[in-house]
């Protein structure tokens, strides 16, 4: 099959939006540190923060109130589900009415959302089903807003993966602090509280979208329906190599290693060693997630998807370790450089989507990658549970082990992927 990173696509035309620029940032401005990637920054600072909130606070906070597991987990199906049904829907409205406008209004309808959960867990739930509307309402917002947040980085930064970079940095600080900061509120009875917060950090994000000053882009014809928009979007996804060759090893990855490993490793560091020692395997991921992210802000390889699947042997050494039966202190070593291993994976890769493929499909395109990679993600993890009791846990681990050794190899194997060179930054 052609592979035609570099062609002009079909779905350019004349007609143009104000919001996203044709051409490169002006060339006088920052690297990286631009007025607009500096409100972009800020935006997605808070954005990740009032996400890596809610689970835990609705999980929690519905606990602490009495309701049962069960009912936390249907509040995750109804909060995750919209997000993978919809995030397709998602790129092509990004495409069709521009990523920022999609970003703002999803922002202010989670901004209304968090404010109505918030008087929800003050005054008490009498009805679930508002505690499932409103989560549903959530996912869809956040499905709305993913293709866009990744096609505005070229946006607003000449340095496209230093941008990244930075911003896998920030998104480490907010899944590490998000939670903890969800879990001592809801522990003092002010889960309502954590929905405020969320609230004011949707409206700064949608705030600092707004100030965003961007040029003009060209846009799909008016007159194309949606469905062909998506149909569009398929065919600019299916035509490179690279990016659905990557998504495809992926998907594997998902769900034979990936997904079952957070909960399978819980059950078995947790009763051995305390949930404070899985917590702070978790903080020591995270530590090695922003030097991931520090370490692809200086590091410029020639080829960044082969640089990446180097930096993806990474990966099995924490499984191994929870299979040797290693102390917790090298287990933490070990988070430590899988967080850096798989950080720079997934910068040389956003950065490479974002770079490779023109701006006026990306959204889609995007979102396409979205859905055949982290769509996976639940599959393996709702997998992990029936696999450990059918194989055990240590050969579950074992098998994770050795389909994360096989992901770097094949992603090494295949030429378009190995072989496929990097953009230079812009002057």
């Amino acid at each position: 099959m052609k592979d035609r990173s570099a062609e002009p696509t079909a779905a350019v035309t004349s007609s143009q939006h104000p919001d996203r620029p044709a051409d490169a940032p002006p060339a006088g401005e920052p690297a990286i540190w631009s007025r607009n990637f500096q409100y972009y920054f800020t935006a997605r600072s808070a954005g990740l923060l009032g996400w890596a909130m809610l689970p835990v606070a609705v999980s929690a906070g519905l606990l602490s109130a009495g309701y049962g597991v069960s009912t936390a987990g249907y509040s995750m199906a109804f909060l995750v589900g919209p997000f993978a049904g919809l995030v397709l829907f998602g790129g092509v409205l990004a495409d069709r009415f521009t990523a920022r406008r999609m970003m703002i209004a999803s922002d202010l309808a989670n901004l209304t959302t968090h404010v109505l959960l918030s008087v929800l867990f003050i005054h008490g739930i009498d009805r679930l089903w508002h505690l499932y509307a409103l989560l549903m309402v959530a996912g869809t917002a956040n499905a709305m807003f993913q293709p866009g947040a990744s096609s505005t980085v070229p946006l607003v930064a000449r340095d496209v993966q230093g941008a990244n970079g930075v911003l896998r940095i920030s998104e480490a600080l907010t899944a590490l602090g998000g939670p903890a900061l969800a879990g001592v509120l809801v522990g003092v009875g002010a889960t309502g509280w954590v929905m405020v917060i969320s609230a004011v950090a949707y409206g700064t994000s949608a705030f600092c979208l707004f100030a965003l000053r961007l040029g003009a882009v060209p846009a799909p014809p008016a007159g194309d329906s949606l469905w062909h928009n998506l149909v569009v979007g398929w065919h600019e996804f299916r035509s490179r190599n690279w990016l659905w060759g990557v998504i495809v090893i992926w998907m594997f990855f998902a769900v034979l290693s990936w997904g079952p490993q957070l909960s399978v490793a819980a059950g078995v560091i947790v009763p051995a060693h305390g949930a404070t020692a899985f917590g702070l395997l978790n903080c020591a991921f995270g530590a090695g997630t922003v030097a991931g992210g520090v370490l692809a802000i200086r590091y410029k390889p020639v080829r960044p998807l082969a640089a990446g699947a180097v930096a993806m042997l990474a990966y099995p050494l924490y499984p191994l370790g929870i299979v040797l039966d290693w102390p917790v202190w090298l287990l933490a070593a070990a988070q430590v450089v899988v967080g850096v291993g798989i950080t720079f994976w997934g910068v040389m890769w956003a950065t490479t989507v974002q770079t490779q493929v023109p701006g006026e499909v990306l959204n889609r395109v995007h979102a396409y990658e979205v859905a055949g990679s982290v769509g996976m993600f639940p599959v393996g993890s709702a997998l992990a549970g029936p696999a450990v009791g059918a194989f055990g846990t240590d050969r579950v681990l074992e098998v994770g082990v050795v389909v994360a050794l096989l992901t770097a190899a094949a992603l090494l194997t295949v030429h378009p992927i190995r072989t496929l060179g990097r953009i230079p930054d812009r002057a």
